[in-house]
């Protein structure tokens, strides 16, 4: 009777270490949901038969992962967006300890440097329809951008080659999307590098699922891990045509699943912590680490790293190996892209004038040329050096033809200096000149009459009145040189 309970004892203990194994890390202590969305049934194009399948193996691991999954295929814009709304409402009411993953497979474009998600009923006539039928891939970063999360994980396999005619001038591939100039905590994922098209493969998956369905399974390796490996076995199964692409700004740990950490993949040869330091090391550094290994082993370190410098080491130092080609023209595009990154975040005439002026011929110079007309007459507070003297980045940029660009204002100008103006050395105004206004002249008093009635005939004159009259006649007489009489009343004057 023993020997029974001690198996099912032992059965018991290893099946409770199996699903330990398996459970993802934190199971207990964040809630997991996902959205998963695969578009397969074009109505206007041809179907994209692995979109499904894809979709398909995704919603079956990361369920196994502790998701909870919500599976949609073959949606209409109403039906994408309700869809990304519905899980955005799921995503606030789980709490601010979720992790919230999004899967998209299908057809995905750029237009005018915004990325769109492509509905099944997708049917443009022009560029300009791709706003009105399509779904923004920022609406859906923005919407669950906004919303506290514990981290925000997207992965799009959706860079697969253009099949619309009306879309035939716009540019391949999707637009870069820099996770840091949002809000914290999220992570996406490209199936292939922006600006180029991703396969949708030969076998059941897409280059891109299938690495991810075979590596992200793995126990205890973090997301930035995973996704490095999937370059790699990406990079390999294609033959470095397509190169995965990511931008994260995480701030917390995650794992797809948890386990002993002796239990997962060994790293990557020569992987070492400085070496996957994405854009912190120059091109130099990168020669002294690679000098004298095989270049199969330098490959999977540069595609590991995935920046310009490190590709730029590796160009210089296996100029003969048959990647070297390949990684030129990844080099090539990568440049252009942050060059076009940079020319519509700053969306000025001088920032498209800029890139035109190095990438004249790229197939997004058309769209350059459109948006240099809506700005052009616009004025802007920006210097004109903006678009060509970018903020340090993670990776290189190509040098700027300043003959191309408009000319300069007077003072050289620098974005990153706070401009010094100068002030007058005499701050007091200027005092006015006071001028005295002189007294204008004082008239004389007017003289003094005096008017007297003179006394009647028969009557003598008072003493004062003769005496005055005499004094006046004689005054007169002497002043007429003795002609006059003095005292003679003249009435018709009234006066002596």
């Amino acid at each position: 009777m023993r020997r029974p309970v001690l198996s099912n004892l032992l059965l018991a203990s290893g099946l409770l270490a199996l699903t330990q194994l398996t459970m993802p890390t934190d199971a207990a202590a964040e809630a997991r949901l996902a959205l998963v969305i695969g578009q397969s049934a074009y109505r206007t194009v041809p179907e994209l038969p692995n979109a499904a399948n894809d979709a398909q193996g995704m919603t079956e691991l990361l369920g196994n992962a502790g998701f909870t999954v919500t599976s949609a295929a073959n949606l209409g814009q109403n039906e994408m967006r309700a869809a990304i709304s519905d899980f955005a409402g799921k995503v606030s009411a789980s709490g601010g300890d979720t992790v919230a993953l999004v899967f998209y497979a299908g057809h995905g474009l750029q237009i005018d440097g915004e990325n769109y998600l492509v509905p099944v009923d997708l049917d443009p006539k022009r560029e300009a329809d791709i706003p009105l039928q399509g779904v923004r891939l920022n609406d859906m970063l923005n919407t669950l951008g906004a919303l506290p999360t514990r981290a925000r994980i997207f992965m799009l396999d959706a860079c697969r080659n253009n099949p619309f005619p009306a879309l035939s001038g716009a540019g391949h591939g999707l637009a870069i999307v820099d996770t840091k100039a949002g809000a914290p905590g999220s992570f996406i994922s490209y199936s292939t590098s922006p600006g180029a098209e991703a396969e949708d493969g030969n076998g059941l998956d897409s280059p891109y699922t299938t690495a991810a369905l075979a590596i992200a399974k793995q126990p205890n390796l973090p997301i930035e891990e995973v996704f490095k490996r999937i370059r790699v076995a990406v990079a390999q199964s294609t033959d470095g045509r397509q190169i995965p692409w990511e931008s994260s700004s995480l701030t917390t740990d995650f794992k797809f699943f948890g386990g002993d950490s002796s239990s997962g993949q060994p790293a990557l040869p020569g992987a070492s912590a400085m070496a996957l330091a994405s854009g912190s090391r120059s091109v130099a550094d990168w020669r002294k680490d690679l000098q004298g290994k095989e270049p199969k082993a330098a490959y999977e370190l540069v595609i590991t790293d995935d920046t310009v410098e490190a590709y730029q080491a590796y160009i210089e130092l296996y100029a003969q190996d048959s990647r070297t080609p390949r990684l030129r023209t990844v080099v090539e595009r990568r440049r252009q892209m942050l060059a076009w990154e940079r020319a519509v975040a700053i969306n000025t005439r001088a920032s498209f004038e800029a890139y035109l002026a190095n990438w004249d011929n790229s197939d997004l110079a058309a769209t350059a040329r459109r948006l240099l007309l809506r700005v052009q007459n616009r004025n802007y507070a920006l210097p004109v050096a903006a678009a060509a003297t970018p903020a340090p980045v993670a990776v290189a940029m190509a040098p700027t033809c300043p003959c191309s660009t408009p000319t300069p204002p007077a003072s050289p100008v620098n974005p990153a200096v706070t401009p010094i103006i100068k002030k007058r050395v005499d701050d007091t105004p200027p005092k006015r000149k006071v001028v005295e206004t002189p007294p204008k002249p004082r008239r004389p008093p007017p003289e003094e009459v005096v008017y007297e009635r003179a006394p009647p005939p028969d009557r003598g004159p008072p003493p004062g009145a003769v005496m005055q009259g005499i004094g006046i006649g004689i005054g007169i007489g002497m002043g007429m040189g003795g002609g006059g009489r003095g005292g003679d009343y003249h009435n018709e004057r009234g006066r002596y």
